[in-house]
């Protein structure tokens, strides 16, 4: 397995680090998925720990992700084929090459909300709610999944004399090749870390806000400003951002401003009409009432046989206590 060594010079730190975390038999795995894929787990355990604290359906948590899942990599692969579908449209079998890279977050957030969407209106549950119960584990999600940047060398910024600039031989290949402008011998920004700090931050604030807000989307909406904010910032540092078309403009930034102004929008209007969150309906928590119920049997039924266990051993004591007396 191929290792690069990445170094912060100005912090006198030199990692090793390579893209492929293990083989098994001749199939590599690659740091970039297992990463995405623990984060993952991990979202998914918090979320459902967290759900009876809120008043949230468990059973609905796994519903959620079994759809949200495969529609966030459809939706993150499709907005990265679109944007850049000069270099697809020239070899159409390039777009099912994902291994190669080319997952986009905003297009992986749209894909889940949408799949996620169409299954909650055809189950007649709330969105709203849903939406605001799990928007959190979002920025934890990419916090965590940042990190795959980090070992595939990717998602960087422009050079910097700040002391936390990192550098190593894939990002002085690429400025060299890309980026004329800049000395490639000179650190770079690491973008990636900037985000994961700021999507961890982003998670309390949102665990806090969704504790004491009673408005629909409020959660959602909180999450689309401030993480719109941030990322317009960082995304204007980056020397890898997809452009709308031939012109000069991110798309990530656009989208950035879309969000925060949809965000702000909403919020004013539903603080202006005193809007109230929806209740999800009672058939959301009848299998784990139902399950709850057997658990309830079990355990009577574990009493009961124990209680009559200690009666039987009292009756077996007083009768030898009898017998011992009458010898």
């Amino acid at each position: 397995m191929g290792t690069v060594d990445v170094s912060f010079p100005g912090l006198g730190w030199t990692f090793h680090v390579g893209s492929v975390a293990f083989k098994i038999g001749g199939f590599e795995i690659y740091w970039y998925g297992l990463i995405i894929s623990l984060g993952m787990i991990l979202c998914v355990a918090l979320a459902v720990r967290h759900s009876k604290a809120n008043k949230f359906s468990s059973d609905l948590v796994y519903d959620i992700i079994l759809v949200s899942l495969p529609s966030a990599i459809i939706g993150a692969r499709l907005y990265y084929v679109v944007c850049e579908w000069d270099y697809y449209s020239r070899d159409l079998s390039r777009i099912f090459d994902t291994r190669s890279g080319g997952l986009a977050v905003y297009g992986g957030i749209a894909g889940a909300f949408i799949g996620a969407y169409i299954m909650l209106r055809i189950r007649k549950i709330p969105f709203s709610t849903c939406s605001d119960y799990c928007i959190p584990y979002i920025p934890l999600g990419q916090a965590i999944g940042r990190w795959g940047n980090f070992f595939n060398q990717e998602a960087f910024g422009t050079t910097t004399k700040l002391p936390w600039g990192m550098t190593s031989d894939p990002i002085r290949h690429y400025l060299a090749s890309n980026c004329p402008n800049l000395d490639p011998n000179m650190p770079v920004h690491p973008t990636f870390l900037y985000e994961s700090i700021w999507d961890l931050i982003m998670f309390f604030i949102l665990l806090k806000v969704r504790k004491h807000s009673k408005r629909p989307y409020e959660t959602t909406c909180v999450y689309m400003i401030g993480y719109g904010i941030v990322r317009f910032l960082i995304e204007g540092l980056r020397t890898d951002s997809l452009y709308i078309a031939h012109t000069n403009v991110r798309t990530s930034q656009l989208l950035s401003m879309i969000l925060v102004f949809f965000g702000l929008i909403y919020i004013i209007y539903a603080r202006y009409n005193e809007t109230k969150r929806v209740l999800l309906p009672a058939k959301c928590f009848e299998a784990e009432k139902a399950r709850a119920a057997v658990s309830s049997k079990k355990a009577e039924t574990k009493e009961e046989v124990k209680e009559e266990a200690e009666e039987e051993v009292a009756s077996s004591e007083e009768i030898a206590s009898d017998d011992k007396a009458e010898s």
